[in-house]
C-alpha cells in the first residue's frame, strides 16, 4: 500500500514536469544563455594574456632561429615550434570558451525544444477543436434541416417568449399600454464563444432599432465584400467594424473564401436576430443577438 502511494506521488511528479516542459525548458535556455554570455565576458579578460604569451613564445622562436645556426636549430626545428605554440594557443582558447559555447548551445537547444513541444500540443489543441466544430456545425445543421432555423436558434441561445406591457401613442396622439409577446434572452445563457450582443455598450449603437438594423446588414455585405477580396476573414476584424471587444478566439477563428473548394459556407453571416436582453436594470433592452457563421480556426484550413 506504501509502495503504491509512492508510486502514485512519482507518477504525479512526473506529469506535473511532463505538463510543464515547455515553461521549465524555455526557462533553462534564457538562464543558460545569459550565463552563458557572462562566461564568454570572463573568458574574454583572459584572452588578452593568452594572446601576449603566444605572441612573447612567437618571438623567442624566431630569435632562435636567427641566431642559432642550422646545425643545432634547423628549419625543420623552427616550423615545429612555430606549430607547436600555435596548437597550444588554439587549446588554451577552447579552454577559455569551450564552456560558454557548451552552455550557449544547450540552451538555444532548450529553447528550440520548448518551441517544438507548444508547437506539437498546438497543433493536437487545433485538431481536437476542429473536430469538434466539424460535428457541432453538423449537428446544428441537421437540426435546422429538421426543425428550422428560429427552433435552432431558441435552444442554443434559450430563447424564451414573454409578455410585456408598452406604453404607445396612437394615431390620435393618446397615450396607452399594450401587451405584446417579445423574445427575451439572458445574457447567462450567451455561452456560445463567438455570439455577441450589438447593444448600447457598442459604439455605433443608436437609440433607432431600424437604424441599427440598416447598418448592420450594410457591415454584413462589407464584411462579405472583404471576404471575396482577401480570401480569408478574421471574426476580430468583424467585432472591431461593430465596436465589439476583440477576444483571444477571434484572433484565429474567421472565415475562408474558395468556390473552388469550398471549407465553410463561403460567405459572412452575422445572423441577425432581435431580441430582448435581462441584464438591463431598466428591465428588457432591445438588442439584436449576433451568432456569426464562422468557418472555425481559418489557420487550420489554409
Amino acid at each position: 500500500m506504501k509502495t503504491t502511494a509512492i508510486t502514485n506521488t512519482f507518477n504525479k511528479l512526473a506529469f506535473k514536469v511532463k505538463k510543464h516542459s515547455p515553461e521549465l525548458l524555455a526557462a533553462a535556455g534564457v538562464i543558460g544563455i545569459v550565463t552563458s554570455a557572462v562566461t564568454a565576458c570572463k573568458a574574454t579578460l583572459k584572452a588578452g594574456e593568452v594572446l601576449e604569451n603566444a605572441k612573447e613564445q612567437l618571438d623567442l622562436i624566431d630569435g632562435a632561429n636567427e641566431k642559432i645556426t642550422d646545425e643545432t636549430y634547423s628549419e625543420q626545428d623552427y616550423k615545429k615550434d612555430i606549430a607547436i605554440t600555435y596548437t597550444q594557443t588554439v587549446v588554451k582558447f577552447v579552454r577559455l570558451y569551450g564552456p560558454s559555447v557548451i552552455l550557449g548551445t544547450a540552451s538555444i537547444g532548450c529553447v528550440l525544444m520548448s518551441n517544438n513541444i507548444l508547437r506539437k500540443r498546438n497543433a493536437a489543441l487545433a485538431a481536437a477543436y476542429t473536430a469538434v466544430f466539424t460535428d457541432y456545425k453538423g449537428y446544428r445543421s441537421r437540426v435546422v434541416e429538421r426543425f428550422g432555423k428560429d427552433l435552432d436558434r431558441e435552444l442554443k441561445f434559450n430563447i424564451k417568449n414573454e409578455e410585456i406591457e408598452e406604453t404607445i401613442t396612437d394615431k390620435k396622439g393618446k397615450e396607452k399600454k399594450v401587451k405584446k409577446t417579445v423574445e427575451t434572452i439572458d445574457e447567462a445563457d450567451l455561452h456560445s464563444e463567438y455570439a455577441k450582443f450589438f447593444d448600447s455598450s457598442c459604439f455605433s449603437y443608436e437609440k433607432d432599432s431600424e437604424y441599427n438594423l440598416m447598418f448592420l446588414k450594410n457591415q454584413e455585405s462589407y464584411a462579405n465584400d472583404l471576404l471575396k477580396a482577401k480570401g480569408y476573414l478574421y471574426l476580430n476584424t468583424v467585432y472591431k467594424a461593430l465596436g465589439l471587444p476583440e477576444t483571444k478566439a477571434g484572433q484565429v477563428v474567421g472565415w475562408i473564401y474558395d468556390p473552388e473548394n469550398p471549407v465553410g459556407d463561403n460567405y459572412v453571416d452575422f445572423g441577425i436576430h432581435k431580441v430582448r436582453n435581462k441584464r438591463s436594470v431598466n428591465g428588457l433592452e432591445s438588442v439584436f443577438l449576433l451568432d456569426f457563421n464562422v468557418d472555425g480556426n481559418i489557420w487550420n484550413l489554409m
